[in-house]
């Protein structure tokens, strides 16, 4: 199975590096010298890494046969894809790879049905579930634990406990009265479906 590992950015520098915009939690086995990567669009690959290294907070590699700028620039864009074995699971417990999500049930904790994953979003801050309503809407999940309670991948589903608001406007209209009557500003900001945690998600 492929996955994308990583976006390439701009040239850094004038000796064929580039920076990468990282889309997997195991950038070292993923994106480590030696590794040989399938790309998108299938024309500019395979590329093989030579080197890679972290500067000011950012992953730049260098590829075999990029020895310049002009050469790396013509990079940017371009999509690195890994094969992985289908049943190979993160190496922490409470990780997942985006196929291993794609298409779960997403429920309530009483059983309701919300819909179904069909997008993972990886954003700096945090992972987003696209998840596709019953009637076609769409509507964003943030993969955070105090939302996302539970992961079955037997079952094939994600449980969430969503804040007013998040999967229903009509409830954050609500909830948002019902603090302007009570004065109470906290509950305002759970309504906004902005929680705080860690992403939980791997690309």
């Amino acid at each position: 199975m492929q996955l994308v590992v990583a976006r390439i950015g701009r040239a850094h520098g004038i000796k064929g590096e580039v920076t990468v915009e990282v889309r997997t939690d195991e950038p070292e086995l993923r994106l480590g010298p030696g590794a040989v990567l399938a790309t998108e669009p299938a024309a500019t690959g395979p590329l093989t890494i030579e080197t890679g290294r972290v500067h000011s907070g950012r992953l730049l590699l260098r590829f075999e046969g990029v020895r310049d700028r002009t050469a790396a620039e013509a990079l940017r864009n371009t999509l690195l894809i890994a094969e992985v074995d289908p049943d190979e699971l993160p190496e922490e417990e409470d990780e997942f790879y985006d196929h291993q999500l794609i298409d779960l049930d997403v429920v309530l904790a009483d059983g309701t049905e919300i819909g179904r994953i069909t997008e993972i979003s990886h954003l700096p801050s945090q992972d987003l579930f696209i998840v596709e309503r019953p009637d076609g809407s769409e509507v964003m999940i943030p993969f955070v634990e105090e939302i996302v309670t539970e992961i079955d991948l037997e079952e094939q589903r994600a449980v969430i406990t969503p804040p007013p608001g998040l999967i229903d406007e009509s409830e954050a209209v609500i909830a948002s009265s019902r603090d302007e009557e009570t004065g109470d500003a906290a509950s305002g900001d759970a309504a906004s479906g902005d929680a705080a945690g860690t992403p939980k998600g791997d690309a």
